[in-house]
Protein backbone atom coordinates (compact mmCIF):
# COMPACT_ATOMS: atom_id res chain seq x y z
CA UNK A 1 0.00 0.00 0.00
CA UNK A 2 1.26 3.36 -0.93
CA UNK A 3 1.26 5.48 2.55
CA UNK A 4 0.41 8.40 0.55
CA UNK A 5 -3.39 7.19 0.16
CA UNK A 6 -3.51 7.74 4.07
CA UNK A 7 -4.29 11.55 3.28
CA UNK A 8 -7.41 11.14 2.40
CA UNK A 9 -8.65 9.87 6.14
CA UNK A 10 -10.00 13.18 7.56
CA UNK A 11 -8.28 14.73 10.83
CA UNK A 12 -8.59 17.99 12.67
CA UNK A 13 -5.44 19.74 14.79
CA UNK A 14 -5.34 20.69 18.37
CA UNK A 15 -3.13 21.80 20.59
CA UNK A 16 -2.83 18.89 24.12
CA UNK A 17 -1.54 21.38 26.79
CA UNK A 18 -0.02 19.53 29.87
CA UNK A 19 1.68 19.97 32.87
CA UNK A 20 5.47 18.23 34.01
CA UNK A 21 7.01 19.06 36.90
CA UNK A 22 5.06 22.18 37.56
CA UNK A 23 5.72 23.54 34.07
CA UNK A 24 3.25 23.77 31.43
CA UNK A 25 3.50 22.13 28.34
CA UNK A 26 1.98 21.57 24.81
CA UNK A 27 2.04 19.96 21.26
CA UNK A 28 0.11 20.03 17.88
CA UNK A 29 -1.89 16.79 17.60
CA UNK A 30 -4.30 15.41 15.09
CA UNK A 31 -5.76 12.01 16.31
CA UNK A 32 -8.49 13.41 18.67
CA UNK A 33 -12.21 12.03 18.20
CA UNK A 34 -15.03 12.23 20.59
CA UNK A 35 -16.59 9.38 21.45
CA UNK A 36 -19.26 10.03 23.73
CA UNK A 37 -22.03 13.03 23.92
CA UNK A 38 -23.48 11.77 27.15
CA UNK A 39 -22.48 13.29 30.09
CA UNK A 40 -19.59 13.64 30.76
CA UNK A 41 -18.48 13.90 27.46
CA UNK A 42 -15.72 11.75 26.26
CA UNK A 43 -12.72 11.64 23.94
CA UNK A 44 -9.52 9.86 22.85
CA UNK A 45 -6.34 11.01 21.82
CA UNK A 46 -3.40 9.06 20.61
CA UNK A 47 0.23 9.92 21.45
CA UNK A 48 3.85 8.38 20.40
CA UNK A 49 5.69 7.55 23.14
CA UNK A 50 8.57 9.27 23.00
CA UNK A 51 7.15 12.65 23.84
CA UNK A 52 7.17 15.17 26.39
CA UNK A 53 3.23 15.40 26.64
CA UNK A 54 3.11 11.09 26.71
CA UNK A 55 5.21 11.42 29.92
CA UNK A 56 3.40 14.63 31.03
CA UNK A 57 -0.31 13.02 30.66
CA UNK A 58 1.10 9.40 32.34
CA UNK A 59 2.60 11.72 35.28
CA UNK A 60 -0.40 13.68 35.56
CA UNK A 61 -3.47 12.26 33.86
CA UNK A 62 -5.06 15.53 33.06
CA UNK A 63 -4.81 17.97 29.38
CA UNK A 64 -6.58 20.68 27.63
CA UNK A 65 -7.52 19.93 23.77
CA UNK A 66 -7.15 23.41 22.27
CA UNK A 67 -9.19 23.35 18.82
CA UNK A 68 -6.81 25.53 15.83
CA UNK A 69 -8.90 27.40 14.29
CA UNK A 70 -7.84 28.48 9.91
CA UNK A 71 -6.68 31.96 11.17
CA UNK A 72 -4.07 30.30 13.85
CA UNK A 73 -0.64 31.54 12.75
CA UNK A 74 1.52 28.45 11.19
CA UNK A 75 4.23 30.12 13.45
CA UNK A 76 2.38 28.54 16.79
CA UNK A 77 1.89 25.28 15.06
CA UNK A 78 5.51 25.15 13.76
CA UNK A 79 6.50 26.37 17.31
CA UNK A 80 4.45 24.12 19.43
CA UNK A 81 4.23 20.58 17.03
CA UNK A 82 7.97 20.36 15.69
CA UNK A 83 10.00 21.26 18.76
CA UNK A 84 10.29 19.17 22.06
CA UNK A 85 9.24 20.71 25.42
CA UNK A 86 11.81 18.52 27.15
CA UNK A 87 14.52 21.23 26.82
CA UNK A 88 12.66 24.01 25.45
CA UNK A 89 9.78 26.55 27.17
CA UNK A 90 7.60 25.75 23.64
CA UNK A 91 4.85 28.49 25.13
CA UNK A 92 7.02 31.05 25.27
CA UNK A 93 6.33 33.22 22.61
CA UNK A 94 2.30 31.65 22.58
CA UNK A 95 -0.59 33.50 23.72
CA UNK A 96 -2.01 31.40 26.54
CA UNK A 97 -4.03 31.11 29.86
CA UNK A 98 -3.01 28.51 32.84
CA UNK A 99 -5.60 26.68 34.32
CA UNK A 100 -5.99 26.33 37.55
CA UNK A 101 -4.98 22.75 37.08
CA UNK A 102 -1.91 23.69 36.30
CA UNK A 103 -2.32 23.37 32.25
CA UNK A 104 -2.13 25.71 29.16
CA UNK A 105 -5.13 27.11 27.27
CA UNK A 106 -3.54 28.50 23.55
CA UNK A 107 -5.13 31.48 22.76
CA UNK A 108 -3.48 32.59 19.35
CA UNK A 109 -7.23 32.28 17.42
CA UNK A 110 -8.54 28.97 18.76
CA UNK A 111 -11.84 28.09 18.20
CA UNK A 112 -12.84 26.65 21.76
CA UNK A 113 -10.87 24.37 24.85
CA UNK A 114 -11.72 21.70 26.53
CA UNK A 115 -10.43 20.63 30.33
CA UNK A 116 -10.16 16.56 30.19
CA UNK A 117 -9.22 13.94 32.71
CA UNK A 118 -8.10 10.23 31.89
CA UNK A 119 -10.19 7.44 32.84
CA UNK A 120 -8.17 4.92 30.85
CA UNK A 121 -5.00 4.03 28.55
CA UNK A 122 -4.72 1.41 25.55
CA UNK A 123 -1.39 0.64 24.38
CA UNK A 124 -0.62 0.17 20.89
CA UNK A 125 2.82 0.11 20.35
CA UNK A 126 4.82 2.57 19.76
CA UNK A 127 1.84 5.38 20.72
CA UNK A 128 -0.93 5.42 23.64
CA UNK A 129 -4.60 6.07 23.34
CA UNK A 130 -6.03 7.79 26.51
CA UNK A 131 -9.77 7.56 26.90
CA UNK A 132 -10.48 10.67 29.18
CA UNK A 133 -13.52 12.52 30.64
CA UNK A 134 -14.07 16.19 29.57
CA UNK A 135 -14.36 18.21 33.51
CA UNK A 136 -14.65 21.58 31.61
CA UNK A 137 -14.50 23.50 28.90
CA UNK A 138 -15.50 26.95 26.88
CA UNK A 139 -19.55 28.17 26.60
CA UNK A 140 -19.08 28.66 22.67
CA UNK A 141 -16.61 28.58 19.80
CA UNK A 142 -15.08 31.00 17.33
CA UNK A 143 -13.90 30.76 13.99
CA UNK A 144 -13.42 27.78 11.51
CA UNK A 145 -11.84 24.34 12.75
CA UNK A 146 -8.84 24.19 11.12
CA UNK A 147 -8.33 20.60 9.37
CA UNK A 148 -5.52 18.51 8.66
CA UNK A 149 -6.32 19.10 4.90
CA UNK A 150 -5.87 22.50 5.23
CA UNK A 151 -2.84 22.82 7.23
CA UNK A 152 -1.04 20.57 4.37
CA UNK A 153 -2.71 22.29 1.24
CA UNK A 154 -3.43 25.75 2.50
CA UNK A 155 -0.50 25.96 4.61
CA UNK A 156 1.97 23.62 2.90
CA UNK A 157 2.40 22.33 6.57
CA UNK A 158 4.44 19.11 7.38
CA UNK A 159 3.90 16.45 9.84
CA UNK A 160 7.19 15.39 12.19
CA UNK A 161 9.21 12.31 11.88
CA UNK A 162 7.37 9.70 14.79
CA UNK A 163 3.56 11.72 14.02
CA UNK A 164 1.14 9.02 12.81
CA UNK A 165 0.51 10.98 9.47
CA UNK A 166 4.27 11.64 8.45
CA UNK A 167 4.90 10.40 5.19
CA UNK A 168 8.68 11.43 4.17
CA UNK A 169 8.87 13.95 1.51
CA UNK A 170 9.57 13.20 -2.08
CA UNK A 171 12.50 15.50 -1.93
CA UNK A 172 14.88 16.26 0.66
CA UNK A 173 17.40 18.32 -1.58
CA UNK A 174 17.97 21.47 -3.06
CA UNK A 175 18.46 19.59 -6.19
CA UNK A 176 20.38 22.36 -8.06
CA UNK A 177 22.87 22.05 -5.15
CA UNK A 178 22.80 18.57 -3.95
CA UNK A 179 22.47 19.91 -0.67
CA UNK A 180 19.35 20.78 1.85
CA UNK A 181 17.91 23.37 3.78
CA UNK A 182 15.92 23.20 6.98
CA UNK A 183 13.85 25.70 9.15
CA UNK A 184 15.41 25.06 12.10
CA UNK A 185 11.86 26.23 13.38
CA UNK A 186 9.43 24.30 12.10
CA UNK A 187 11.25 21.55 10.14
CA UNK A 188 10.45 23.01 6.49
CA UNK A 189 12.46 21.61 4.20
CA UNK A 190 13.42 23.67 1.27
CA UNK A 191 14.00 22.10 -2.08
CA UNK A 192 13.68 23.83 -5.71
CA UNK A 193 14.95 22.49 -8.39
CA UNK A 194 15.56 25.11 -10.57
CA UNK A 195 15.89 27.63 -7.98
CA UNK A 196 18.90 27.26 -4.89
CA UNK A 197 18.49 28.59 -1.37
CA UNK A 198 21.30 31.14 -1.65
CA UNK A 199 18.89 32.78 -4.93
CA UNK A 200 16.73 33.48 -2.60
CA UNK A 201 16.13 36.78 -1.64
CA UNK A 202 16.75 37.94 1.49
CA UNK A 203 13.36 39.47 2.80
CA UNK A 204 12.38 35.49 1.88
CA UNK A 205 10.32 33.48 4.79
CA UNK A 206 9.27 30.27 5.46
CA UNK A 207 6.16 29.46 3.82
CA UNK A 208 4.79 27.64 6.62
CA UNK A 209 6.40 29.29 10.32
CA UNK A 210 7.17 32.96 8.27
CA UNK A 211 10.63 32.77 9.99
CA UNK A 212 13.33 34.55 7.86
CA UNK A 213 16.20 33.57 5.61
CA UNK A 214 18.66 33.06 8.05
CA UNK A 215 16.70 30.59 10.24
CA UNK A 216 17.46 28.09 8.16
CA UNK A 217 20.32 25.50 8.34
CA UNK A 218 22.22 23.15 5.64
CA UNK A 219 21.89 19.94 6.37
CA UNK A 220 23.86 17.55 4.06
Amino acid sequence: MNPAVLKNLSYGMYVIGTKYNGRPNACVANSVIQISSSDPEKVLIALTKDTHSYTAIRENGIFTISVLSTDTPASVIGALGLVSGKNADKLKNIRHKVLIEGVPVVKENTCCWFLCKVISGMDVGQEMVFAAEIIAGSDSAIGTPMTYDFYRSEMHGLSPVGSPTYVPPESTFDKSSGESFVCSVCGYVYSDPNFSFEELPDNWVCPVCKMPKKAFVRRN
